[in-house]
């Protein structure tokens, strides 16, 4: 799979609207079969709706519109994209900065389970957001209208237990958050399934990175010029994974950057580049640098990339007035 593609979709219809029109982009596409082989073909749908209800109930519609356009029941469309009691799958690897100016970040996995979506949706219920499609209704990473931007990052399965994945508690917040402190509220009441990392930051400056496992959520602020987020737990180490090696050696990279003094531009760059210590080609061992996503909460600006392709860049901030970019898809190479 020398080079990839991700579709660009700008969706400004309602919840339901929205979901239909995923559904019917999904439709017979391979992506589907290999959720098939990880998820279950039926999950509890009446604890899905409940949780659904409790944090984002316009995701509920959004999930309707889904069913609809992939032709498929509800609850067989629950089970196969609601990211509730998905069982373990392989870790991932992400590493992210974070400054009071701007938010940078790498997702590092296979192409065998990435979406090939990026969007930006708008509609009646719920924050405008843009970001990368998992799971179809989940996100690995993206910014909303208010300038909170966020990003997952697996750290173990300890604890593991029947709730949520964090891909769909990243599209939650995003779809109800303005602050790190809104945020980290909320991941604080999340039924989480596993051990996982969300690095976060908002339009006031306010940094964190929350660490989030089944029985335990813990906020560590951002009191430095900038806060790395990587595969570990500097709170909750007892939960994290016996070998950590490979995440400590990104965040003592990223610990030595000068990010106060770094544009976001710049910060893309060394965050993005091919032969950066923060990108990886490990794609069959299920870590190849995939997507490369920043934002400035000053200038609500969007930079992003695919692996070795080329950058798009805009205004969020103008998307969310209503002016749609031009660009359909983004292209990467995997070597």
């Amino acid at each position: 799979m020398p080079d990839y593609t991700v579709h660009i979709l700008q969706l400004r219809e309602d919840n339901y609207h929205n979901g239909l029109k995923l559904g019917r982009c999904l439709r017979n596409q391979p992506i589907l079969k290999a959720f098939e082989a990880i998820t279950k073909s039926e999950i509890d749908t009446e604890q899905l709706k409940s949780i659904y209800n409790e944090f984002a109930p316009q995701l509920l519609s959004e999930l309707e519109g889904l069913a609809e356009g992939l032709e498929m029941p509800i609850p067989k469309a629950a089970a196969l994209l609601g990211g509730y009691d998905v069982p373990k799958i392989a870790a991932m690897g992400c590493s992210a900065m974070i400054t009071p100016s701007y938010y940078v970040r790498n997702y590092d996995f296979t192409p065998a389970f990435y979406d090939g979506y990026f969007t930006m949706a708008q509609a009646d219920q719920g924050l405008a957001s843009a970001g990368y499609n998992l799971q179809a209704l989940g996100r690995h990473d993206g910014v909303n209208e208010k300038g909170l931007a966020a990003g997952l990052h697996f750290v173990s399965f300890d604890g593991y237990q029947t709730g949520l994945s964090p891909w769909i508690s990243v599209r939650m917040i995003l779809e109800s958050c303005a602050t790190v402190e809104e945020a980290s509220y909320m991941l604080r009441h999340i039924p989480h399934a596993a051990c996982y990392n969300f690095s976060i930051g908002d339009a006031g400056g306010n940094t964190g990175v929350v660490e989030a496992s089944p029985d335990q959520v813990i906020t560590r602020a951002g009191e430095e010029a900038a806060i790395a987020c990587v595969n570990h737990y500097e709170a909750l180490t007892g939960k994290n994974r016996p070998s950590i090696e490979h995440s400590l050696r990104r965040k003592r990279y990223i610990d030595s950057l000068d990010a106060e003094q770094l544009t976001q531009t710049e910060a893309f760059g060394l965050f993005k580049e091919h032969k950066s210590p923060l990108f990886f080609t490990d794609y069959d061992d299920l870590f190849g640098t995939l997507h490369t996503f920043s934002y400035s909460f000053e200038e609500g600006r969007v930079m992003t990339s695919l692996a070795q392709g080329s950058v798009l860049d805009f205004s969020f901030r103008d998307w969310a007035r209503g002016h749609d970019i031009q660009e359909a898809a983004l292209t990467g190479h995997i070597d």
